[in-house]
């Protein structure tokens, strides 16, 4: 993830996939912790960020909205991923161009969810994503 952060001229901080892969190695099993929680809840964190940096600013009290917003659009959309909320406050408070939506964080969540299907078929006898 380094590297996409490389990539766009990002802070390393700046790349919300610390506490995801934390998460899918450690919890495989749990349901925060399959692809589709992953992928949606990065994506819907970082466009919740992106629609309330543009329509109402970029400061601390917009981005406690953002945040906000992005948890209601994960529960709505039963991809909670708890880990992506960075993304919403990150977004708003770093002031990012609405690219980073692309670059890293689809991108990273797609990357976060191969590996971690790649690991999981190298290390465990039950398969991830988990099914059911």
């Amino acid at each position: 993830m380094v590297g996409l952060a490389d990539m766009v001229s990002l802070p390393y901080a700046a790349v919300p996939f610390v506490t995801s892969i934390i998460l899918v190695l450690a919890a495989p099993g749990s349901p925060q912790a399959q692809p589709r929680n992953i992928l949606g809840g990065h994506i819907l964190s970082s466009l919740a960020g992106i629609v309330v940096l543009l329509l109402l600013g970029g400061t601390g009290w917009f981005a406690a909205i953002a945040v906000g917003l992005a948890v209601g659009a994960m529960v709505a959309t039963k991809t909670l991923h708890p880990p992506a909320g960075i993304n919403a406050f990150m977004i708003v408070t770093l002031h990012q161009h609405w690219t980073v939506l692309l670059m890293p964080v689809a991108a990273g969540a797609v990357i976060l969810t191969c590996y971690a299907w790649v690991y999981h078929r190298l290390t465990r006898e039950t398969p991830w994503p988990e099914v059911g």
